[in-house]
């Protein structure tokens, strides 16, 4: 790019760091700044987000509807590759930025500004996210990141409220309720305040999409889900598009109190952090596609992608999503998930989500074989003794050996 404009297309959410980042730059780089919202499944969030930017002085406002494209191109496959972080985290937050970084540098060519910035800290994770994906579109772009810009001097979220109360910005927290939030269609995290202290319990406020478990029905709801070569595409039997689905999901299982996870994660810094997120609709696609691989999946290809999922899902919480190690991994899971074609049925209940029953087309699961009835000869049981002579022999001759430790 070349004759570069006096802009620079800001990541805006509307929050509370973004809020007062808009005019911060204004002030500190003198230039005019274009808001860049994704709308990535906010919802009412997006409107006032928009007002607020032109209210705070941005000469432009990108409103990007992305909400089919994050569900179907990001939230679906890290769903194929089962990618969990730590055993808790299904990526709510960390599986859309790289669709919203890919996305600003669009508006950044678009406005031919000459830098993008963003709201992330210096302390956390999205940093690394937002940049490492804008350097892999844009090698030579020019990222400002106030936390970590030596003008900076909101150091705290106490400096922030006060900034924002004098320039007059509306903020989304108050001294009494200090919670940093991002939600988007497939989850709602929450930071900051009382839950820094990873002893005391999230306050009953702090939760959004879920009912309290204990409030949730009497009575279990019941859900089934169609899956094609591992992507969901029905609800009891209802076809729908990944936003409808991933919307349907998150009102059922919401209603009954699925899918809170109260969690302390080690951050691709180094820090240790303590997140509150619900994760509804999320929840429920996980058990059932689990369920529905169970009996189409063959074990040693299942071996092979359980082995990748935990690095899939470490490359996409340390924002590797656009690397050829990501791409790599995911070519395999594409190809393990092609017969992965079937339903599940999912019992929830007071936040519990139990899976209760699952079918597929061309399952793997034998009746006739593992029946504990008469199996007509489907399976020789005398074959079993050699397979496990045959297992046991390094172990014997290590024993003989003298090796055995006891």
């Amino acid at each position: 790019m070349s004759d570069k404009s006096n802009k620079i297309v800001l990541a805006y959410s509307g929050g509370l760091d973004t809020s007062i980042i808009l005019k911060w730059l204004q002030e500190t780089y003198k230039a005019d700044i274009v808001a860049f919202i994704a709308d990535v499944g906010q919802g009412e969030e997006t409107e006032p987000a928009i007002e607020k930017a032109k209210k705070t002085g941005a000469c432009a406002v990108y409103c990007e509807d992305l909400r089919e494209e994050f569900v179907r191109d990001f939230v679906f496959p890290a769903l194929r590759a089962n990618a969990i972080y730590e055993g808790s985290y299904l990526l709510g937050t960390s599986v859309a930025r790289p669709l919203i970084a890919k996305a600003q540098i669009e508006a950044l060519r678009k406005e031919n500004a000459y830098a993008v910035a963003h709201g992330a800290t210096g302390k956390g994770n999205d940093q690394v996210r937002f940049e490492l994906t804008c350097m892999a579109l844009e090698p030579d772009v020019r990222i400002i990141a106030p936390w970590r810009d030596p003008k900076w001097d909101l150091t705290s979220r106490t400096k922030m409220i006060e900034y924002a109360e004098k320039h007059g910005i509306e903020i989304p927290v108050s001294r009494k309720k200090p919670y940093s939030n991002d939600r988007n269609l497939l989850h709602l995290s929450s930071e900051g305040g009382v839950l820094e202290d990873p002893w005391v319990e999230a306050p009953e406020d702090v939760y959004q999409l879920t009912v309290d478990p204990v409030k949730a029905p009497d009575e279990p709801t019941y859900v089934e889900i169609d899956f094609e070569q591992g992507t969901p595409v029905a609800v009891d039997g209802a076809r729908l598009g990944p936003v409808a689905l991933l919307e349907k999901l998150n009102e059922i299982a919401g209603a009954n109190g699925v899918g809170r996870v109260d969690i302390v994660e080690n951050r691709f810094v180094g820090m240790k952090s303590r997140g509150v997120y619900e994760t509804p609709g999320g929840t429920v696609l996980y058990a059932a596609h689990r369920a529905v691989e169970s009996i189409t999946m063959d074990r040693e290809v299942m071996l092979q992608r359980d082995e990748l999922s935990p690095r899939i899902a470490q490359l996409i919480y340390n924002g590797f999503w656009y690397s050829p190690e990501m791409d790599a991994a995911m070519a395999y899971v594409d190809k393990s998930q092609e017969n992965v074609t079937g339903t599940a049925r999912v019992k929830l209940y007071k936040g519990n989500c139990m899976v209760v029953g699952r079918k597929a087309p061309k399952s793997l699961y034998d009746e006739k074989i593992t029946t504990f009835e008469d199996d007509e000869g489907a399976y020789h049981q005398m074959d079993a003794t050699g397979f496990i002579r045959l297992n046991a022999l390094r172990l014997r001759v290590r024993n003989r050996a003298g090796l055995l430790d006891m």
